[in-house]
């Protein structure tokens, strides 16, 4: 297979030479250019897949060279990297194209973790798409993704926490798929679906005539998962009777079907999930603290999407490639008015919600784009104007709407300084640098 070719423009010996061997661990063909007519010639490649970039060179600079590249309709994702870091030049950048702007010293770790991301987004075109693509493009999901690829190397147990719907399932089918290549069962198991009654033989299976009914035996999930993952979804759903008889699994890890003699070994990596507070429960008396210390040898806190703005519009894109696709429709493009939404938007349904309204838009859809109206109906009317309930603000917690008042002051005052970064940062009594991480946290665009 051809290795992904990386652009690199960096004139700085030491960090350029480390930089080009990293990636080319990482699996990239790399291109090094250390000047500005270096990088003219090197911009030239059509096989080029992505292009890191330093601002100031000894004949020029990085951003004239990759803007006139991609003035020519060569728009590779590009990144720009500077040890002087100027607000309004990040903000021209971001605007014309560049995926991000990150300062001099950077996280070498996050950013080729960005980069794959990136890459992966733009890999994929199709519903077969990877689906951990998006997975790692934001910091704190990034952070996850390295913290997960370390578990891949032990069989411990793991135990996922977040909100409902930001993907505990994806993450730990990554944890599975970077332990076992994905060759060995994954079996998920929503513990709150099942009924009490059957908890046993669901789990554990059951032997031929155990019980009225038992006509033949019945393999429980245990056993299926066999020596790949045992995924245990919502387990704070459990009661307690079920947990104790679930404590045995994770003690001996050994259980027996019902009507059995057979005492089975279990092999599978035991992996949780819950959006409860178990040590809530605990103090309660609804969970056992037994057995929250046999789940809960390490813990993986998944962050909601709001906390992930950078996944947001690359989530959208996915999604709707992978619904029309699924549906036997075209790929259709997403208005800038929605993206700018989306990015603004609480999502408190998070990556659930974000899926559902997907579905909807496309199958409803009869343009050719989907618009805030085909997303957000009950926000949008169809002329696209704003209807009278909040759009950012409806079922916030206090934190969301603190935010959410934050981000509308933040975009009065630009407008009202027309886009003026420093005399917004003096009228909002902050730091220059404090403005700009905000307006990259909210997603704004800079009039």
């Amino acid at each position: 297979m051809t290795k992904p070719l990386l652009i690199l423009i960096e004139d700085d010996d030491v960090l350029g030479r480390t930089l080009q061997q990293r990636f080319m661990l990482e699996g990239y063909a790399v291109r090094w250019a250390k000047t500005a007519a270096q990088a003219s010639e090197a911009l030239t490649d059509r096989s080029a897949r992505f292009v890191l970039s330093d601002i100031r060179l000894p004949d020029g600079n990085g951003e004239d060279v990759v803007t006139r590249a991609h003035q020519r309709g060569d728009a590779i994702p590009t990144i720009f990297m500077t040890a002087f870091s100027d607000i309004e030049q990040a903000v021209r950048l971001v605007k014309h194209g560049a995926r991000d702007y990150i300062p001099k010293p950077f996280d070498l770790d996050v950013l080729v973790d960005q980069i794959g991301a990136i890459l992966a987004v733009n890999t994929h075109n199709d519903a077969t798409s990877d689906p951990y693509a998006c997975f790692g493009i934001s910091e704190t999901t990034a952070a996850l993704r390295r913290k997960l690829d370390r578990l891949a190397r032990s069989d411990l147990p793991v135990l996922f926490t977040g909100e409902t719907g930001t993907g505990k399932e994806v993450a730990a089918r990554y944890l599975h798929r970077e332990t076992s290549s994905g060759d060995l069962p994954f079996i998920a198991v929503n513990c709150a679906a099942i009924p009490g009654e059957l908890f046993e033989s669901a789990m554990f299976g059951h032997a031929r005539g155990a019980f009225t009914g038992a006509h033949a035996a019945h393999t429980g999930y245990a056993a299926q998962a066999g020596d790949g993952t045992l995924f245990l979804d919502e387990i704070g759903e459990l009661s307690l009777e079920h947990q104790a008889k679930l404590l045995r699994l994770l003690e001996a890890r050994e259980f027996q079907p019902i009507g059995d003699t057979r005492t089975l070994r279990c092999a599978a990596r035991i992996v949780c999930a819950t959006n409860r507070d178990l040590q809530v429960a605990v103090d309660r008396g609804l969970f056992r603290e037994d057995l929250l210390f046999r789940i809960n040898i390490v813990q993986c806190v998944v962050p909601p999407l709001r906390d992930r703005a950078q996944e947001i519009e690359p989530l959208l894109r996915d999604y709707v490639r992978r619904v029309a696709s699924r549906l036997g429709q075209a790929d259709l493009p997403i208005d800038d008015a929605a993206l700018a939404f989306a990015r603004t938007y609480a999502w408190p349904g998070n990556i659930r919600e974000l899926v559902n309204r997907t579905e909807r838009a496309i199958a409803l859809n009869d343009a050719d784009t989907l618009g805030r109206a085909d997303l957000w109906p009950e926000l949008f009317d169809d002329a696209h104007t704003a209807l009278d309930a909040a759009p950012t603000t409806a079922g916030h917690t206090l934190a969301q709407a603190r935010d959410a008042a934050e981000q509308a002051k933040i975009e009065q005052v630009l407008q009202d300084t027309g886009g003026n970064l420093t005399q917004a940062a003096a009228i909002l009594a902050v730091s220059r640098t404090t403005l700009w991480t905000k307006i990259q946290k909210y997603g704004i665009t800079v009039p």
